[in-house]
């Protein structure tokens, strides 16, 4: 696996890139520096396994967090200090988000420590302290460690490594400098595998028997799907629960595609205020949450404010039906056995049917924003993802793509959709990072083998548009809309949403006007091709082209009124 001369010896970096390669990463991200030189050589001549450099730090950080939902692991290799301060925002995401990346440093060595010490010299990218990037990583890693030594050096890794598939959360390791480019052991042919927690049987049983009861007794009961399901391969137990029970389902915004869209059950994503109406009053009417692996967020507030006592939640942090908690019960042995018990309970599955999606131009039609209604060759929020999906489900292509989006008014309005495959849908719908979705594109791409579609608020673009030149480099054919209002338009519906308003006396904050860009030119000079598109019969003719683009990222400026405020951020918005 080591394409190494024979009189080269096996290294502490050959052993993590072996144990990477192994479990399946076949991409590393990378930004160069000096003290960690030993690693990214290992790197580079490493058979199995391709270096992927970007840009930036920020670059880096997305890609790997979309490698790692697409994939199930990554890795980011980073310089000391400048690096990953640089990719920690990224980092963090991840974190929250559940998505395991390894991130890979080095630190001045045994060498330079000593002079230090001798001579109060400052080394470059320090902060002074030498162990400054482990403390900060720590805050955003389930484990974190710098190796002095190569001694132990496998065992370390080993255990590093566990712990992000066992967590599905990043980790932090570095070595002193000259540690990564020492002699270290093979690994052994044993394949390392997640650590298995066991419930306790008492604590099992009595949540089942808890839960039972509640959802026994419900009326109108509602599982309510999250991202967890998917980041710890528990998709299969979730269908096998919805087809025992009979219950409907819905998802949150980040677990959106946690199955693939569809079917007698499903009732489309819920996204609070921004939900289909059908979605939102399914939900709100639900007597009973069976709730299993979602992160509840603020944007959640007014749904676990009222259905906190009628909730039975299960996640990564254990069991809670109403009032009562097992922190103890695992989620996987909880729904394993409420599954059992529907397949033996009389009476289930339950003949509920889900209520038909929206028929197009719905839901788009009806939550456009009527202030353009006497111009409808214009491009909205709304009309952009009514032309736009209807144009994806015509040419048979919502399976065969991964969207990937920051947080937006795009966000919003694209969880109405329905139809993408699993794992068809990646979002920093938790974390809520603007800037997100250009940097994860190429993650995305890479990691799932699909195209990569990317809807981005100019002003998310403007923060990481390098990454075009990135998608261009490894000409990948992902697509980045952006949607171009000069304006942060969701920062501006959270700040005042009357600058919505028509009239010039309603005017948008200051500090929430962009610059203009030429994107067309812009994407020309990163290498990639560039479409500007103002009408309706503009977006339709660019997005007939796309099937034929294959080598090439494409940029579309989708040029939309300034003022466009779709429905569901108006109603997010409190309006």
């Amino acid at each position: 696996m080591v394409d190494h001369e024979a009189s080269v010896p096996f290294t502490v970096a050959d052993y993590l890139l072996t144990r990477l390669k192994e479990l399946g990463v076949d991409h590393v991200f990378q930004i160069p520096g000096d003290y960690v030189r030993h690693f990214t050589q290992a790197l580079e001549h490493f058979e199995g396994i391709e270096t992927v450099g970007t840009v930036n730090e920020l670059e880096a950080s997305y890609a790997a967090d979309a490698y790692a939902r697409t994939r199930g692991l990554a890795a980011i290799s980073l310089q000391f200090g400048v690096s990953t301060f640089s990719a920690l925002n990224g980092i963090a995401g991840a974190f929250v988000e559940r998505s395991p990346i390894v991130v890979i440093s080095a630190t001045p060595g045994a060498d330079a420590r000593k002079i230090t010490d001798m001579y109060e010299v400052l080394f470059h990218h320090s902060t002074g302290d030498l162990d400054a990037d482990q403390k900060v990583l720590e805050q955003v890693t389930v484990r974190a460690v710098t190796l002095s030594t190569n001694v132990g050096a496998a065992e370390a890794i080993d255990e590093l490594l566990v712990d992000a598939i066992t967590h599905r959360r990043p980790v932090y390791i570095a070595c002193y400098s000259e540690v990564w480019g020492q002699p270290c052991p093979r690994p052994p042919a044993k394949v390392l595998a997640p650590r298995v927690k066991h419930s306790p049987p008492a604590a099992l049983e009595d949540a089942v028997a808890q839960a039972w009861s509640m959802l026994a007794a419900a009326k109108r009961p509602l599982v309510f799907a999250g991202v967890e399901l998917l980041r710890f391969g528990l998709t299969d137990l979730l269908r096998q629960l919805i087809d025992a029970s009979g219950f409907l389902y819905t998802t949150t915004s980040l677990g959106k595609t946690v199955l693939d869209e569809g079917g007698s059950k499903f009732i489309g994503t819920y996204s609070d205020a921004a939900s289909i109406a059908s979605v939102r009053e399914i939900v709100m009417a639900s007597d009973c949450v069976l709730t299993l692996g979602a992160i509840i967020t603020d944007d959640y507030l007014a749904f676990i404010e009222d259905k906190y006592a009628r909730m039975v939640l299960a996640t990564t942090a254990g069991v809670r039906v109403g009032y009562f908690e097992y922190p103890d019960v695992t989620m996987k042995d909880f729904i394993t056995a409420l599954v059992e018990r529907f397949r033996g309970a009389a009476g289930y599955p339950l003949a509920t049917v889900a209520p038909p999606p929206p028929v197009w131009p719905e839901p788009w039609a009806s939550n456009d924003d009527p202030e353009f209604r006497d111009r409808p060759d214009l491009i909205t929020y709304n009309r952009f993802f009514q032309h736009t999906t209807k144009f994806l489900k015509d040419s048979d292509l919502l399976r065969d793509i991964v969207m990937v989006y920051g947080v937006s008014s795009s966000l919003y309005v694209a969880t109405n959709m329905v139809g993408l495959a699993k794992g068809g849908f990646v979002a920093s719908a938790t974390w809520q990072c603007i800037g997100f979705e250009t940097g994860a594109a190429l993650g995305a791409q890479l990691g799932s083998g699909k195209r990569a579609i990317t809807v981005a608020g100019d002003g998310a673009f403007m923060m990481v548009c390098q990454a075009l030149s990135t998608l261009a480099r490894n000409r990948l054919n992902a697509v980045i809309f952006v949607m171009s209002n000069q304006v942060y338009a969701i920062e501006q519906v959270f700040v005042d949403m009357s600058a919505f308003e028509p009239g010039p006396q309603h005017k948008f904050d200051a500090f929430d006007v962009l610059p203009k860009w030429d994107y067309v030119a812009l994407a020309r000079a990163f290498g990639a091709e560039g479409v500007r598109v103002e009408t309706i019969a503009e977006l339709e003719a660019a997005l007939r082209r796309l099937p034929g683009i294959h080598d090439r990222p494409v940029l579309v400026e989708v040029v939309i009124p300034q003022k466009d405020l779709p429905g569901q951020m108006k109603r997010l918005g409190g309006g």
